[in-house]
């Protein structure tokens, strides 16, 4: 998680690399030369599935130099492969969807199971017994539900019909996370759980520790370690919506095996459709609307009802377009809402402001033309201290999003396989009650406009019945910004100048009147976290190879990383502005008040590097060992001008690049993660599965 890109960061260690770190560091790059000679580098994570099992014959002796073919039902694409001397075959990196298994050899029946649904990272366990030859053929339906009985993994899958049937609030995909095992978030359903600073948390992991993959490609904010689609803008809005119509199904992990990394918590996998050999789509439109709907309890008459409009609409459209070879998916969401939040205040009635003898400050004149507070509407003595507010206000919200995504599947032979998928994903958004006190009047929203653009590209190549490649790549650029909604006037037109130098600091100043007799009155202003924003760009190269030996599955793969993270946070860049009271005000006597100064400027970046080496190892049909053992290198933070700097007891503040400091903090070289586990299938029939 990239969070140095706003702030100073301090730490106080600054020793240098060991000739031990450095040793480790070589031996580990022998080891990932050793590996990538046999693999063409690149994801260990996989968005797909495999199907094995073991074929035998009615006295359950194994039967080598079986001829086993999987065929996808919706795109008739086929994938065989052949039994080793123990009987046992995997299919390996398929297509999730369903499946039509067969087994085949001379002097035996045919055998077939139908409906074999392989979900992502799943292992389906078909077992075959084939009968003697003159035997009718054997044609069976697997079970809707079967236990895996191959790997240690926790945590769930959320299928496709639980995707489309499920209702969820805003169709917000993330609201689906905390329906499998060991996964728990904010009750409220809030974007950031309180405690957790995250959407969900899996097996207490801080909720910030998760890892999303799209397609199984990088879908982090490398700020927040979030979802990059479905993260909020301001008051915890998605900014952008994944559209549900899109997603085939969601696995959601936890104690995963060595493949899957750089994060303590949970992997959350989220697989999209594919088109097939049949045309299918979809229109919709939900709505909902305050003329539908009751009061609010705190929305009483005589006062108008709160204003709220929603509508989330879109469609989707799969099929072929060279049919068994070629085929695409398009899936749009939009949403369009408009609502008012209602508040009361204490606001300066021009009557009290004449009483007062007017403003005798000209700038305090020309801000007072500009009309700061609403007119007072309901009536109260002049200079009444009861505490009692005289404005009722509707301070109207917006959100405009818009989102689609596209994916291309084309299969050049059995061998050869390419999947292209791309989101583009934009929206604005305007609220008040932004964070850090925002506020409620109108005109002070904090306007967040944000975009994203996913990409991704996988390339899979069978290159024997035992050896399968995939080399993918992914791209992942979040841009999104936090501005007063009043970001183009320049204060300096009124003759207000609070040090702003640039237009990126522009809009009213915050303004506050104290201690006024009458009480509190209104601020005016937008929030003063405003303006900040940032642009989190992700680039990830991945390979993984798949290599079956007997009764061993290996897999090894590597992965390199590049975050750049360009922000700038203006925090109290506009300025405030404190009086003790109207009179004071009108007379633009400051009781005190504040700006920030500086350049928040950061662009930091950070490579990182993953390898890894697994075995699946069958020690009989029942009983199954997962090895395996991952390392991780998480680069050091880097400023690309070296606006960084670090503390030195002995020198105090030292900038990096300065005073003999080459990098901001010691390179990490030890991370290795060694992995063991066992996964027993106490009956044999895949009813009961011991895991540890």
């Amino acid at each position: 998680m990239n969070r140095a890109c706003q702030t100073q960061v301090t730490i106080i260690d600054l020793p240098t690399i060991t000739q031990r770190a450095r040793k480790r560091w070589v031996i580990f790059a022998a080891a990932s030369v050793v590996i990538l000679a046999l693999a063409v580098p690149l994801s260990a994570q996989t968005f797909r599935g495999n199907i094995l099992g073991t074929v035998t014959d009615p006295n359950g002796a194994v039967i080598p130099e079986v001829t086993v073919t999987a065929k996808n039902v919706g795109t008739g694409i086929e994938r065989s492969t052949v039994t080793d001397s123990s009987g046992n075959y995997t299919l390996a990196e398929l297509q999730t969807g369903t499946y039509v298994v067969t087994a085949q050899k001379p002097g035996f029946a045919k055998y077939q199971i139908d409906n074999v649904v392989v979900e992502v990272t799943s292992e389906k366990r078909v077992d075959v017994e084939l009968s003697v030859a003159g035997s009718e053929a054997v044609v069976l339906v697997a079970p809707a539900a079967q236990v895996e009985t191959t790997t240690n993994t926790l945590g769930g899958t959320i299928s496709t019909k639980a995707v489309a049937d499920l209702p969820v609030n805003g169709r917000d995909f993330t609201k689906f996370l905390v329906l499998v095992p060991g996964a728990t978030g904010d009750p409220s359903g809030a974007t950031d759980s309180p405690g957790s600073f995250g959407l969900f948390s899996a097996n207490g992991n801080r909720g910030r520790a998760n890892n999303y993959l799209l397609d199984g490609t990088d879908m982090n904010d490398g700020y927040r370690n979030l979802p990059a689609i479905n993260e909020a803008g301001v008051f915890g809005t998605p900014a952008t919506i994944l559209p549900i119509e899109a997603i085939s199904e969601v696995a959601v992990l936890s104690n995963f095996e060595a493949e899957y990394g750089r994060n303590s918590g949970a992997v959350v996998n989220i697989v999209t459709k594919s088109g097939t050999n049949e045309f299918h789509g979809s229109v919709f439109e939900f709505f909902r609307n305050n003329a539908l709907d009751a009061r609010n309890f705190f929305n009483p008459k005589p006062d108008p009802q709160t204003a709220f409009r929603n509508n989330q609409f879109g469609g989707s459209l799969g099929g072929p377009i060279i049919r068994k070879r070629t085929f695409f998916y398009f899936a749009y969401e939009g949403q369009r809402e408009r609502v008012g939040l209602n508040s009361t205040a204490r606001v300066p009635d021009p009557r009290e402001i004449a009483a007062l003898g007017g403003t005798t400050n000209p700038v305090i004149a020309r801000l007072l033309a500009r009309n700061p507070w609403p007119a007072p509407n309901r009536p109260l003595p002049l200079f009444d201290d009861t505490g009692t507010p005289n404005l009722f206000v509707t301070t109207r919200a917006l959100n405009d999003v818009d989102s689609m995504i596209g994916k291309i599947d084309h299969s050049f032979n059995e061998k050869n396989q390419l999947t292209a998928r791309y989101f583009f994903g934009n929206s604005n958004q305007s609220f008040p009650l932004a964070i850090l006190a925002g506020n409620v009047l109108p005109g002070y929203n904090t306007v967040t406009p944000t975009r994203v653009n996913l990409f991704s590209i996988s390339y899979l190549k069978l290159f024997s019945n035992t050896k399968v490649n995939e080399m993918r790549f992914g791209y992942n650029r979040f841009d999104e910004g936090f501005f007063p909604e009043d970001q183009n006037f320049d204060p300096r037109t009124i003759g207000l100048n609070t040090g702003i130098v640039g237009s990126q600091d522009f809009g009213l100043p915050f303004i506050r009147i104290r201690n006024d007799p009458v009480g509190s009155i209104a601020s005016i202003g937008a929030t003063l976290s405003v303006p900040r924003a940032r642009v989190d760009t992700n680039w990830q190269a991945i390979d993984n190879f798949s290599w079956k030996l007997d009764r061993h599955d290996l897999k090894f793969g590597y992965e390199f990383r590049r975050t750049f993270v360009n922000a700038f946070f203006d925090a109290g860049y506009r300025g405030r502005l404190d009086f003790d009271s109207l009179a004071d005000f009108l007379s633009g006597t400051l009781s005190g008040g504040r700006s920030a100064r500086g350049d928040s400027r950061r662009g930091t970046f950070q490579n990182s590097h993953a390898g890894f080496i697994q075995d699946t190892f069958r020690w009989r049909p029942s009983v199954t060992f997962n090895l395996g053992l991952r390392y991780d290198y998480m680069g050091v933070i880097a400023e690309e001008r070296n606006r960084f700097s670090n503390f030195d007891p002995a020198s105090g503040l030292v900038q990096v690049g300065t005073g003999g400091l080459d990098k901001l903090y010691n390179s990490d070289w030890n991370n290795f993660s060694p992995r063991i586990g066992v996964a027993w299938d106490l009956t044999g029939k895949s009813k009961t599965v011991l895991r540890a």
